[in-house]
């Protein structure tokens, strides 16, 4: 039998085992002749040294016991632990994947693709400008005021957006840029089709949502990522600036020619909606 199911055995014995002593009767005689310097006590200390015995064999046993039911615990307390164990890994392993990323780098990839719309809405105009032109018959003057007319609005709240941020929460001022500039994109050809003045307003609303996006992800960054990660989390924020110009002057002109100029402002605004959403869901949940 092994020693974890000798610990577990219910016949384990609840005291010492009788001893079968075939110990005859001391003989006084043989006693006197036995004890040093032929003591009548002799069989009397004889006596003695088997109670002590005895007793010291029945202390020995408890301890022995006493450790049995020690290491008994113990042993229940390992397969308690090991249990626990195996249903935090089943627990881990039934979770999906991105639902275990850290919500550091869930914030910074929302932030990061937040930038890649924001230039891409903002390109997009670089390439739509000449069929709306032709179609307008705008002249290089009135283009040029088109394409400054955003930032119009841009350079207004750098600062004041930076302030907001610092007031009520860089993922509220955030994503109400995304919002505002999405809706402002998206309203784009309505505008130009109404007028100059509407296009123009509409151009400088746009730089309002945008302008605040710089310092609400500052604000952020600052809050959730830890200082040795700051530097790769603003990169990789920035780089979706630039990935967001290349995607959007590459998939306009591949737009425009497949379903028209306002095809762009609508399917890049659109996206909008879609990131908005997922902001809700996941920055909430990692903020709350």
């Amino acid at each position: 039998m092994s020693f974890r199911a000798l610990l577990f055995s219910s016949n384990f014995p609840k005291s010492p085992p009788e001893t079968i002593s075939t110990r005859t009767k001391p003989n006084p005689t043989r006693c006197l002749i036995r004890s040093p310097v032929n003591s009548p006590h002799g069989c009397r200390l004889s006596r003695l040294s088997a109670t002590e015995g005895r007793r010291r064999s029945g202390k020995i046993y408890a301890d022995v016991r006493e450790i049995a039911d020690s290491l008994r615990e113990l042993v229940k307390f390992g397969d308690s632990l090991n249990d626990a164990v195996a249903s935090e890994d089943d627990l881990d392993s039934a979770v999906p994947w991105w639902e275990q990323f850290p919500k550091r780098w869930v914030i910074v990839i929302l932030c990061f693709s937040a930038f890649l719309l924001c230039n891409m809405d903002r390109v997009n105009m670089s390439i739509a400008i000449l069929p709306m032109s032709a179609e307008f018959n705008w002249n290089p003057a009135t283009v040029g005021l088109i394409q400054s007319s955003f930032f119009w609005g841009y350079l207004l709240t750098q600062i004041a957006g930076g302030i907001w941020a610092d007031t009520v929460g860089g993922k509220t001022v955030l994503g109400f840029g995304v919002v505002w500039w999405s809706i402002a994109t998206a309203l784009t050809p309505v505008a130009a089709k109404l007028g100059l003045p509407f296009l123009l307003v509409v151009r400088a609303f746009m730089g309002i949502g945008e302008g605040v996006a710089m310092p609400a992800m500052n604000n952020i960054l600052s809050k959730w990522v830890p200082v040795a990660e700051r530097s790769r989390s603003l990169a990789l924020v920035y780089s979706g600036m630039y990935l967001g110009s290349v995607t959007g002057l590459a998939f306009s002109p591949f737009l425009i020619h497949q379903f028209g100029w306002p095809s762009v402002f609508y399917s890049f605004g659109s996206l909008g909606t879609v990131w908005f959403a997922l902001w809700l869901n996941k920055v909430n949940a990692a903020f709350d």
